[in-house]
């Protein structure tokens, strides 16, 4: 049997030698060589600095805000005042005079009977916590917590608490502190508001000038608005619970009000904290008065958030629920207490310069409206530079101010 043979399909030449394949060169893979700026490191290196600079000088930069806040607050009652004819600093003495002695007088006729009350309720304690248990008695929900109530013990209280009441009482001295300073910061400023405000515009390019004091004005406007409405809401709060529970027969009630008012102050969670101690008093006189006291408290908040605070505040702070939500979470979280109560102005402030700097954001396209403002703000700026042409700052400064309070004036009355 033969063996069969295999065909080649190329035949080489005897003395040939074979090249070899050409090697096919592979792909070379591309190198990203990613350069950063020197300008950029210093850049990043200059925010982080700042934003530690800005945390160790936060009760400074509280102190500075709660200033500005008082001259937002105080400003307008000194204008008043320097526009029928009185020199601005006997208005500015005036003015703060009067907030003395209101102050003076308003402390000097509460704090004795608020003394009183509290050592008043003090001394109830036992009884009134004897005749919560026994309407906690009255339920087969609640009976359990009627043996818990009769048998506190405050000396484990006393003895753990001492630490944070030496606390408490070193952070009420320190705000103490702060708030007179913030104070006598606020009358410097208002007696050297023209020279500030001057050395502020000096430093802005003077065709910046109507912009820069466009947000001044609008600044003005929110910080003033706020405390105004935060002071005649808290009043109204103190004074509503002061006649219903006065009204309820409820011991102490100057004790409570105040408590409530100050509390009206927080938002979100100051209904909680003005209805709390409102029903809890309320509780020993019976079912019949407890409704009343919780129903009556239930619609004066809804009455506040509904009614009397679009009121009080005006065009001040035009902020959507939405953002006012986001703000007053973002605020507590970063700043608890402090951080909730400056949330609101800090977002109206920044929505405003967003408005007034003509910032153009990624979702939107300009208006019909935007485009007839931005033409009125390029011809205030040629007037303004027209007006103040070889002016030194300081009397440009007030000329720009008096311009935008014009404007503003105008393009108020019609939303009005």
């Amino acid at each position: 049997m033969s063996t069969p043979k295999i065909k080649s399909s190329a035949t080489i030449a005897p003395g040939k030698r074979i090249e070899p394949e050409p090697e096919v060169p592979l792909p070379r893979t591309r190198a990203i060589r990613i350069e950063i700026a020197p300008w950029t490191i210093f850049s990043v290196v200059l925010v982080i600095a700042g934003l530690w600079i800005f945390m160790r000088l936060l009760p400074v930069v509280l102190v500075l805000v709660g200033a500005l806040m008082i001259v937002g607050t105080l400003g307008p009652a000194v204008d008043w005042l320097e526009q029928r004819g009185v020199r601005r600093d006997v208005g500015i003495a005036i003015v703060f005079t009067i907030l003395f002695v209101s102050t003076v007088l308003i402390f000097a006729l509460t704090i004795p009977e608020l003394v009183n009350q509290v050592k008043s309720l003090i001394d109830m304690e036992p009884a009134l916590r004897e005749r919560l248990a026994n309407w906690f008695d009255r339920s087969p929900l609640t009976e359990h917590l009627a043996d818990t109530m009769r048998h506190v013990q405050y000396d484990a209280l006393i003895k753990s608490s001492s630490e944070s009441v030496l606390n408490f009482f070193t952070i009420v001295v320190e705000s103490i502190a702060y708030g007179v300073g913030a104070i006598f910061l606020a009358l410097y400023m208002m007696l050297d508001r023209d020279r500030l405000r001057g050395a502020l515009f000096a430093m802005v390019p003077r065709t910046h000038h109507i912009r820069l004091s466009r947000i001044l004005v609008n600044l003005n406007t929110i910080v003033g608005g706020y405390i105004r409405g935060q002071v005649i809401t808290c009043g109204l709060m103190f004074a509503f619970m002061f006649i219903l529970l006065i009204a309820c027969g409820i011991p102490n009630a100057l004790v409570i009000a105040v408590f409530g008012g100050l509390a009206d102050v927080l938002p979100y969670i100051g209904i909680f904290l003005t209805m709390g101690p409102a029903v809890a008093a309320a509780l020993p006189f019976g079912a019949a008065i407890t409704l009343v006291v919780f129903l009556l408290m239930l619609a004066y908040e809804e009455f506040e958030s509904r009614v009397l605070v679009p009121i009080v505040y005006g065009r001040a702070m035009r902020l959507p629920s939405s953002v006012v939500l986001f703000s007053l979470i973002a605020g507590a979280t970063l700043f608890g207490i402090i951080g909730a109560l400056l949330a609101l102005p800090v977002a109206a402030a920044i929505l405003m310069l967003i408005d007034k700097l003509r910032v153009e954001l990624p979702g939107e396209t300009e208006q019909a409206e935007d485009a007839a403002m931005r033409k009125k703000d390029e011809h205030s700026e040629l007037e303004y530079e027209r007006r103040t042409e070889g002016m030194p700052a300081e009397e440009a400064a007030a000329i720009a101010v008096e311009m935008s309070g014009v404007r503003k004036t105008a393009e108020d009355k019609p939303a009005a």
